[in-house]
This record gives C-alpha cells, structure tokens and sequence, in this order.
C-alpha cells in the first residue's frame, strides 16, 4: 500500500504538466517562478556564511518563521483541492494509523517541499561554516521541514473539511485581506529599521520569540547552538513537541473522516451567492452579507468612500501652509480616517429603501440588523487603518508613537460606528434614491440631516478625547502615555460600540413603524 501511494503521488506530479495549454502554461510558470525564488534563497542564505553568527540567527529564525506561517496561508487562500484527501481512500481496506503516515509521507514528496528541502540543505552548509554539528543543522531542518508538511496537510484537511462548500472569491478575498494586514504594517517596521552594522534590537527581540514557538523553534535549534545558548534545549523541545502534536492531529483527522459519515451537501449549495455563501446562515449574516453587497457596488456608497480619503489628504495643506513641520502633519490624516469611517454609516438606513421593510416585516432582531450593517465598516475601515496607522508612523520617524495612534484611531472609528448604530435607527434623513446620482440629494423637510451629521461627528470626537490627550502627552511630554493612549482608546472605543449597539437595537425594535413610514415616503 505504501508502494502504492507513493507511486501514486508521484504519478500525479507528473500529471500536473498535462492537461489544456492554459493549465499546461500555468503550472509551468508557477514552477519556474519557485525556482527562481528557490535560487535566490538559497544565494542568500549562503551569504551567511562569513556573516556574524548573530546576523545569520535572526535571519535564519525570521526567514523560517516566515516560511512555516505560509504553508499554513498558502491552502486557505488557494483552497485547491488536495489529490490525497483521506476521504478519497474511505473504500479501501486500510488502517487509520498506517493511512495516516502514509500519507504525511506522500505529503512530503510536493514541489514546494523540495524548494524547502534545497533551502535546507543551504542552511546547513551556513551552520556547518559557523562550526555547528552537521548532526544538529541537519536534525533542525528535518523536523522544519516535516513541521511544514504537517502544517499544509492539516490546513488542506480543515479547508476541505469547512470551507469547501463557502469558498468563493469572496472568502479567497477576505483571506488575502487578512494577510495583508499583517504583511504591511511588518514590512514598513523592517524597512524603518536603521542596521549601521549590527543586527536591530527589535529584530533581534522577535527572533528570541518565534524561537521559542513551533514556527522558528526547528530553525534556531543550530542557531543556538552555534551562539552557545542553552536555550537550544528548548527550541529542540518546542520543535519535537510541535511534531508529535501536529502528527497526533492529523492521525485524529485522518481516523475522523474515515470513521464518519459526512451529511450531504446537496440542499445546502451555496455557488453563486456571493457574500451570502461566506456570511453566516442567520438574521445577522444575511443583513451582512445584503450590506456588504450594497457598500461594494451602489455608487452612493462608494462616493462616500471614495471622499474619506480626499478629505484627509486635503486636511494636510492648511497645516503645511501655516508652517507645521511635516513630520507632525502626517499624523493628521489617518485620525481624519478613523473618523469619518465611523461617522459614514450614521444613515445608512435610509439607503436601504424599501428593503428596511423586509428587515422588519421578518421579524429581524435589533441586535442582527446593527451588528450586520456595521460588518461592512469593520471590513473596510480595519484593513485600511491597519496600513495605514503604521505609514503615517513610519514617515513620522517615531515608533513609539505607535500605541497612541492605535487608541486614537480606535476610539474615533468604534466609538462613531457605536453613535452611527443609535442615529441612523433614531434620526435617519432622506437621501437619493437607488439609481440617482450620488450627487443629488432630496429635499428634505426640517433641518435633521446637518444636526444628525453633527451630533455623530461631534460626539465621536468627543468619546476621543481622553485617547487625544493621552496621545498629546506622549508626544508632548512622556512617552509611556502612548500605552495608556492604546489601552485606554480601545477600551472606550469598544465600550461605546456595544453601548451604541445596544441602546440602536431597542430603538430600531420599538419604532419600527415609523422606520416603515420613512422608507416609503422618503
């Protein structure tokens, strides 16, 4: 049977260059590309050789950190399907146990494995230049190696087993989303970073971290040992442990799938939904997925988005014409943005039309309809701030200011969507209709629309205050207010978002009605 497998595995590798010219093209292309990334890493690695054992430890650790983290991403953004899915042998008379080793051991016959194993390899020839055992470069490498294998098996396995039925590109999307935010605010910190010869503090602080966690214990093992560290015994324990738990986890994976009867997905076909197939099956989910629909495609909704970071940037020119040195003024805009998302969706009811009606005549709890209209905020404003938060802080060119520009920006954006949840269910104002022109506005009867503006505005301004002056002083005066300013930002923030979330249900509960009015006479 293992003769079988393997074979079988190899076969499908070969089989991976047959197929339509398009497939044929693309795999080629992915293959070479792999390659060229392959071969540049492994020059790099090799130019460690000469370089202090320092040096080469936070490379090596980040570098293989960085390496892990991906077979773990890899399978849910592509979500392909896995050839040697346990599920394909159910039929055949074969041990959990035996399957499952089989298995991890085809697992690690794949092309992105052979690239790590060549990576491998050059980082032995790195270590073994730094006078480190052969024996203990090449025991580090192989339990990284079997650590990724192990990861991307257990991560396939899962995405079949839970994400098959809702991927769409939608979720594809939201994953890559996700990877971005981490990937961006990282890449302008390591860029910030001023080497002059030796290795960063902080670099050197992260790699003592992921060194002691199954992402970079495998890879330090040889550093460690080379710098005489008795934490080697450590990294060599975490990379062992992580191992055997990860092999635990996929056996237990392996015995469920052939030992369960999976229900069928025949009434629960999602293809062609869109957000409603990543959304979850309730109220809350489906006014979710219905708002995410509206703020990605309605051009009312994006001409308020598209004005958000126009008004900020135009916020900077004053200031540069009053004199206000640059570094200070770059700070402006990123809180201008934190606000004005938290103040869009302050009527985002009346956008609605005559869907509010649905909302309502179903029954929909008030806490479903306030949580699933600020879904679409949270999924835009949180990436965006998260780039952007970390940009202004590096052209600014004090780090540690980052903390208080987190609280600041916290507590404008959560504290707005909490006034936005209470106003646009307590005074919502007419606006243009579906189809017109996002320039064109109605008349309006009264003067509520400038005063609900205002009172959301303003009052996210003020829920802001503490976290500004928090912020003010750590520029100011003493940097150890710039925690207090995060902390303190993201508590109020929070605060204000569930108590706007709470007291916006009530009030979208009990005036149903009139909400019903206003969407058919506006």
């Amino acid at each position: 049977m293992a003769a079988h497998i393997l074979r079988l595995r190899a076969t499908l590798l070969v089989g991976a260059l047959r197929g339509d010219p398009s497939h044929v093209v693309r795999t080629v292309v992915a293959f070479v590309l792999l390659a060229l990334a392959t071969g540049a890493g492994c020059w790099g690695l090799l130019t460690l050789r000469s370089a202090p054992t320092e040096v080469a430890f936070v490379v090596t650790v980040l570098a293989g950190s960085a390496l892990t983290a991906g077979f773990v991403a890899a399978p849910l953004i592509a979500g392909a399907v896995d050839p040697l899915d346990p599920r394909r042998f159910v039929l055949f008379d074969v041990r959990p146990a035996s399957l499952a080793s089989l298995l991890a051991l085809a697992g690690l016959i794949s092309v992105p494995i052979l690239g790590l194993v060549a990576l491998g390899v050059c980082l032995v020839i790195v270590w073994t230049a730094h006078e480190v055992p052969a024996v203990v470069s090449v025991v580090g490498v192989f339990l990284g190696v079997v650590t990724c294998g192990l990861l991307a098996r257990l991560c396939m396995a899962l995405v079949a087993m839970f994400l098959r039925g809702r991927r769409s590109r939608e979720l594809t999307g939201l994953f890559i989303l996700a990877i971005l935010v981490v990937v961006v605010p990282v890449g302008l910190f390591l860029a910030s970073l001023q080497w002059g010869g030796r290795v960063p503090t902080q670099l050197a602080q992260a790699a003592d971290i992921l060194a002691d966690t199954p992402l970079g214990a495998a890879w330090a093992l040889p550093a460690r040992v080379a710098a005489g560290d008795a934490s080697a015994w450590l990294s060599l324990v975490v990379a062992v442990a992580s191992v055997a738990l990860l092999g635990a986890a996929w056996a237990w994976i392996v015995q469920r799938v052939l030992t369960t009867t999976e229900r069928p997905e025949s009434g629960r076909e999602r293809s062609g939904l869109g957000w409603f197939a990543v959304a979850p099956g309730n109220a809350g989910g489906a006014v979710a997925a219905r708002s995410l629909v509206y703020w990605l495609r309605d051009p009312r909704y994006l001409m308020n988005l598209l004005i958000v970071p126009i008004a900020a940037l135009l916020a900077m020119f004053p200031l540069l014409i009053a004199g206000v040195p640059f570094a200070y003024v770059v700070l402006v805009p990123v809180p201008i943005v934190a606000l004005f998302f938290g103040w869009l969706p302050h009527n985002d009811l009346a956008y609605d039309s005559t869907a509010v009606w649905l909302h309502i005549a179903s029954g929909t709890r008030g806490v479903a309809d306030r949580l699933g209209r600020i879904v679409p905020m949270l999924l835009i404003g949180l990436p965006v701030l998260a780039v952007c938060i970390p940009l202004a802080i590096s052209l600014h060119g004090r780090w540690a200011l980052l903390p208080a520009m987190v609280g600041v920006c916290a507590s404008l954006f959560l504290g707005g969507l909490g006034l936005s949840s209470i106003s646009s269910a307590v005074a919502p104002y007419p606006v243009s209709r579906p189809g017109e022109s996002p320039f064109q506005q109605p008349e309006r009867v009264g003067s509520s629309a400038p005063i609900t503006q205002a009172v959301v505005l303003l009052g996210a301004i003020v829920v802001a205050a503490p976290s500004l002056w928090w912020a003010w002083l750590a520029m100011s005066h003493d940097i150890s207010y710039a925690a207090l300013g995060m902390w303190g930002g993201i508590a109020i923030g929070l605060a204000v978002l569930l108590a706007g979330v709470a007291v916006g249900s009530l009030a979208f509960e009990r005036r149903g009605g009139r909400l019903m009015e206003f969407a058919e006479s506006s």
